[in-house]
């Protein structure tokens, strides 16, 4: 399931879509603030560009908001259900958990997204 060749590996590592060599991100760590969204322009060990075209990261946004939802659902339910909080608690819980895991939230987006477009090509794995 999380082995190379899948899209939830792709997605999680943010390695390729095509050939899951490398990551698509010049600095690995997400919480690089000022590096978060700097993507290499193709891909070294297959050669896959990952700007289809211009603006092609923008649908990303669509995702976020998702991707966010699910975050701010599992903060409630950790805050509601588990430690049993109050309303302003809650509230405070779902804002510092999107704040916190934005860098995070945005690049998990940026992976969904690509992967909608591209798939694993096995023929490009380089035989080692």
């Amino acid at each position: 399931m999380f082995k190379k060749g899948s899209k939830l590996y792709s997605i999680l590592t943010g390695s390729c879509p095509k050939c899951h060599g490398e990551s698509m991100y010049k600095n690995k760590n997400p919480y690089a603030l000022t590096e978060v969204l700097d993507m290499h322009e193709t891909c070294s060990c297959c050669g896959t560009k990952y700007k289809i075209e211009p603006s092609f990261f923008y649908g990303a946004m669509y995702v976020s908001y998702a991707v966010g939802i699910a975050f701010a659902t599992a903060a409630f339910v950790i805050s509601f259900f588990v430690f049993n909080a109050g309303l302003n608690v809650m509230f405070i819980s779902i804002v510092g958990t999107l704040v916190v895991f934005m860098p995070v939230i945005m690049r998990l987006s940026r992976n969904i997204w690509i992967n909608f477009f591209m798939s694993y090509d096995k023929s490009l794995v380089q035989k080692k």
